[in-house]
C-alpha cells in the first residue's frame, strides 16, 4: 500500500458524498466509501471514475447505518482495505420533513440512527484508532444550515443536525490533546443530481425548484457537491491545522437574509438589489 493519505467516507456514492469522494481522490487520498444496496450502480460508476487516478486505491463497501452494528463492521472493513486512516467523513444521511402532526415513529428512529447515532459511533471508532496509532488525523461531518435556521416540517431533521454541531465542540476538546481535529461542513441548497440526471428529470418538481431558488440565493446559484468536497479537503489539510470544533457554513449566502421586505426581493430574490457600479481613478 502507498504512503498516500487514507479517507473513509460514508454515503459516498451519490450527491454530496459523491462530490466529497471525487475531491478527495483528486487531492491524492486513497478512499473507502460506503453505499446502500439500492445505490450499487451509482457507486460502481463513481468507483470506475476515480480509478482514472491509477496510483490510488479505492474501495466501495455496502453498509446500511439504519441497522445496529453496521458502524463498527463497516469501519473495520474500511481500515482493513486502506491499511490505515487519516480522515473520516460522516456524510450518510436520511432526510425527514414532516409536520409534528404527521410524525412517524419508525421514520424518526431511522433518522436518529443514521444522522446522529452512526456519526457519533463512527467518530468514536475513528478517533480511538487515530489516538492509538498516534495519527494526527481529522474527522469532518456533513450537517446542514437547517441546524440553525427553521423551516416548516424540518423540526427533527434540523434538531439532529444542530445536535451534531454541538456534540463536536466537546468531542473536539476530547480529541485535541492527540492532535486530532473534528469539524463540520453545513451545506445549504445543493444540487445533488448529475447533469445527466438533471436532464432526465427536467420536468420534475425538484429540478424546477433548483431553477426557481438558484436566482434567489445571494450568489445566484445552487451549491455543487464539489463545493462541499473542496471544503472537506481544506478542513483536513495543514492549511486548516488551527481549526477544530468549527462548523463551516457553505450556502452561497442563502441563510444570511431575513424575510424579503419588498415585492421585488420576494419575486426576484436578493440579486434584485444589484445595480450598475462605476469606478473612476482619482
Amino acid at each position: 500500500m502507498t504512503d498516500r493519505k487514507k479517507a473513509v467516507v460514508t454515503g459516498g456514492s451519490t450527491g454530496i458524498g459523491r462530490g466529497i469522494t471525487y475531491c478527495l481522490a483528486e487531492a491524492g487520498y486513497d478512499v473507502a466509501f460506503s453505499y446502500r444496496s439500492n445505490k450499487e450502480s451509482a457507486a460502481q460508476v463513481l468507483n470506475n471514475l476515480i480509478k482514472s487516478w491509477p496510483e490510488g486505491h479505492f474501495f466501495m463497501l455496502e453498509a446500511d447505518f439504519g441497522k445496529r452494528g453496521q458502524e463498527k463492521a463497516f469501519f473495520d472493513k474500511a481500515i482493513e482495505c486502506l491499511d490505515g486512516l487519516d480522515l473520516l467523513v460522516n456524510n450518510a444521511g436520511v432526510t425527514l420533513k414532516d409536520s409534528i402532526f404527521d410524525l412517524d415513529e419508525e421514520q424518526m428512529d431511522s433518522l436518529l440512527n443514521v444522522d446522529f447515532r452512526s456519526y457519533v459511533l463512527l467518530m468514536k471508532e475513528a478517533v480511538t484508532y487515530m489516538a492509538a496509532k498516534k495519527i494526527r488525523g481529522n474527522v469532518v461531518n456533513i450537517t446542514s444550515t437547517r441546524a440553525d435556521r427553521a423551516y416548516p416540517k424540518d423540526g427533527l431533521y434540523g434538531a439532529v443536525k444542530a445536535g451534531i454541531n454541538r456534540v463536536i465542540q466537546s468531542f473536539a476538546l476530547d480529541a485535541a490533546p492527540y492532535g486530532i481535529r473534528i469539524n463540520n461542513v453545513a451545506p445549504g441548497a445543493t444540487k445533488r443530481l448529475t447533469p445527466e440526471e438533471m436532464e432526465m428529470q427536467k420536468d420534475s418538481v425538484h429540478v424546477k425548484k433548483i431553477g426557481y431558488l438558484s436566482e434567489r440565493i445571494p450568489l445566484e446559484r445552487y451549491g455543487l457537491p464539489e463545493d462541499m468536497g473542496n471544503a472537506v479537503v481544506f478542513l483536513a489539510s495543514e492549511k486548516a491545522s488551527y481549526i477544530t470544533g468549527a462548523t463551516l457554513k457553505i450556502d452561497g449566502g442563502l441563510t444570511l437574509p431575513g424575510m424579503p421586505e419588498t415585492p421585488e426581493e420576494s419575486q426576484k430574490g436578493w440579486g434584485a438589489s444589484k445595480k450598475e457600479i462605476s469606478w473612476t481613478s482619482r
